[in-house]
């Protein structure tokens, strides 16, 4: 989503930068603009992921850069970069990425009316340090609509070039029935849905073969309850165009975490042609057929191959209806950052 917004953001002519967390401070100019790297601890057990503790070190660099307009991706750690903003007259809006209360009863196994109430309490002190809270879907708008904090709606969207039917390679018909999961392997996705809907499969008689692509804290686990089953683990992938191919060439694509509020994966899924089928109540569930449980996951998923070449076909069209621009435009507006007529669509 950074890359993409800072791309689409360069090409209307503005500059973009993003700093981000590290294990060595430094910078990097990439084709969709500036990386600052700023030092950041992993946070354990999430196989990797750094968070920005030191705050003044944020602040000092975003002295140095002096922006007019600033978006936080992380609620959790980066308030005090909304506060920096409102003393210095910078619009500053938040990305709301998850779901707290959601989050609370998956990671923290809080009870869902003490979630819930912590989630409330949370997003009121939050919310009240930024100019505008943007929200991907109407699922990840509910938990400020009922604290009456209101939301800017902005899909995200999915390259279509990159991301194309024209990646497939595996012939119609050629017996096997290809699942892909494209996850981060933690409890808040529920990608044991995955492997226990391949076994179900499998114990129907159907030829199914899981390929799951991501990594995370449940990936040890994950393994070892896959060990009697046909289950391909890529781990992390770096490159998007082995994700593509990845994708292109599944017959249907996972989403079983209950809590996305976007899913840009599955969206992904379907740009290449691939069906998905997702955790009923999440917001991919808007993007396709939607399961509560295994059960109901594996027959989507014969369902989905049962119908063959218009599966897919419908699948690239929903696609289609999100690309990355119309999310360039929309962040644009939202900015008051002028949009430069010939890339405007």
């Amino acid at each position: 989503m950074v890359h993409a917004l800072g791309a689409g953001y360069r090409g209307h002519g503005h500059r973009f930068t993003a700093v981000v967390p590290a294990g060595t401070a430094g910078a990097d100019d990439e084709p969709w603009g500036t990386r600052v790297r700023l030092p950041g601890p992993v946070v354990p057990g999430t196989a990797g992921y750094r968070v920005l503790l030191d705050a003044a070190a944020v602040r000092g660099e975003l002295d140095r850069l002096a922006p007019d307009r600033v978006e936080v991706s992380d609620r959790f750690t980066l308030r005090h970069v909304g506060v920096w903003a409102r003393d210095r007259g910078v619009p500053c809006v938040l990305f709301a990425h998850e779901r707290l209360d959601g989050l609370a009863r998956s990671l923290g196994r809080v009870p869902a009316p003490a979630a819930r109430a912590l989630a409330d309490a949370t997003n009121r002190r939050w919310s009240g340090v930024f100019d505008r809270v943007v929200v991907t879907t109407p699922y990840g708008a509910q938990e400020f609509d009922r604290i009456g904090v209101p939301t800017t709606r902005v899909p995200l969207g999915v390259d279509l070039d990159a991301f194309h039917p024209a990646l497939r390679t595996r012939a119609a018909g050629d017996g096997a029935v290809v699942l892909a999961l494209c996850s981060r392997l933690s409890p808040e996705k529920s990608p044991g849905t995955a492997l226990a809907t391949l076994g179900l499969l499998r114990a129907d008689g159907v030829d199914a073969r899981l390929v799951v692509l991501g990594d995370g804290p449940e990936a040890s686990r994950l393994a070892r309850a896959a060990r009697d089953l046909p289950v391909t683990f890529l781990g992390h992938v770096e490159d998007r165009a082995v994700v593509a191919r990845t994708l292109a060439d599944a017959d249907v694509t996972l989403a079983p975490g209950p809590l996305e509020t976007f899913g840009l994966a599955a969206l992904e899924s379907l740009a290449c042609g691939t069906p998905v089928v997702a955790a009923r109540g999440s917001a991919v569930a808007a993007l396709g057929a939607s399961a509560a449980g295994p059960h109901q996951f594996a027959a989507h998923v014969l369902d989905l191959v049962g119908r063959g070449p218009t599966a897919r076909q419908a699948a690239r069209a929903r696609a289609e209806r999100l690309g990355w621009h119309a999310t360039v435009r929309d962040m644009l507006a939202l900015h008051g950052a002028p949009v430069a007529v010939a890339g405007s669509r």
